[in-house]
């Protein structure tokens, strides 16, 4: 799917911070692709945003209206459904990464229909997959992999797209996920994909390319994760990645949401990945570890990545905090 931009948010009647997430992504990653926020009655989240109506949102350019929070409850609540029909009246088409799907909505799906309009439901793919070949492919290709989920794969993966572009190189940021792909404008949300055909669903988002373009591709979970792991696996496979970066959280007690299982060595978890990843391409090799430092001791971090660079001979940095230069830096060695 590729999805117009620039956006027009919509915020609704979020009761937080947190339930705008996917919105708040949206704007600190592609902030030129958001001419401003629609929020209702009782919102309490706001990203910094000009407020609009869908009338001035139009008149400031926006082509898409993205519903960049979770609905209440898992419905559509009238006064939702009400602006939505309306913007597609308007000309928007609408875009949302829920598991409710527009298209499931009557009055939207015939609005939709009846105005020319389109109606992206990114959490659901729209296209059905081959199953992977395997085949080797040119250009180079990053899957960004992690000890657990939720430990910052996605956020890494767009610092890697930022500062290789700023660089000058080519480079694309491949979208796995709902988020991800709001802030991409395009991609696969893996985890809706069938089981036998993840792996080309990733060899499909991530092509052929020149031999010095490089595709950033999005992970998700882990292979440490119990729930999740077959969809990690899968990326592994159909990434054919040249190069790894390990995502972790050092400060977890167990894996998230399990609390019989603790994290992975990192040592242990880079094994699998690399065995995993060796089978579609036998060079695959770590090329740095991003932490999440946000819940350590502040005087504990720089000595903690310090004893990562020592233990594996590799760069390691906290993406938010510092960046990534010496990530990138370490795609050019040997």
């Amino acid at each position: 799917m590729a999805i117009q931009h620039p956006y027009l948010l919509f915020l609704g009647d979020a009761p937080d911070q947190l339930a705008a997430k996917t919105a708040q992504g949206i704007a600190h990653w592609r902030p030129e692709w958001c001419v401003g926020q629609l929020r209702l009655d009782g919102c309490k989240a706001n990203l910094g945003l000009t407020d609009m109506t869908l009338e001035e949102g139009r008149a400031a350019g926006a082509k898409t209206l993205v519903i960049g929070v979770a609905n209440r409850g898992g419905v559509f609540s009238e006064a939702w459904i009400s602006l939505l029909e309306r913007a597609l009246l308007l000309g928007y088409d609408l875009a949302a990464g829920l598991h409710n799907r527009l298209i499931d909505v009557p009055v939207l799906k015939a609005a939709a229909a009846q105005h020319g309009r389109q109606l992206f439901d990114v959490r659901h793919p729209a296209r059905e997959f081959d199953v992977a070949t395997g085949r080797k492919r040119p250009g180079k290709r990053l899957l960004a992999v992690g000890t657990d989920c939720s430990v910052g794969k996605m956020y890494t993966a767009l610092a890697m797209e930022k500062e290789m572009k700023a660089r000058g190189m080519k480079v694309d940021f491949r979208a796995t996920g709902q988020t991800g792909i709001l802030i991409a404008g395009q991609g696969v949300s893996i985890d809706a994909v069938v089981a036998d055909f993840i792996s080309g669903a990733v060899e499909y988002l991530s092509p052929a390319n020149d031999a010095d373009h490089w595709d950033i591709i999005e992970g998700q979970g882990s292979l440490f994760h119990a729930s999740f792991a077959g969809v990690s696996l899968g990326l592994l496979h159909g990434a054919q990645a040249d190069a790894l970066l390990l995502c972790h959280e050092p400060t977890r007690a167990h894996m998230r949401g399990l609390p019989d299982y603790k994290l992975p060595a990192l040592e242990a978890c880079m094994e699998a990945n690399l065995a995993a990843a060796r089978l579609t391409n036998s060079a695959a090799r770590f090329v740095g570890i991003a932490v999440n430092t946000s819940q350590m001791d502040k005087a504990e971090v720089e000595g903690y990545l310090r004893g990562l660079e020592d233990d594996f001979g590799l760069p390691a940095v906290d993406p938010f905090a510092s960046g990534v230069a010496p990530l990138v830096d370490r795609l050019g060695q040997p």
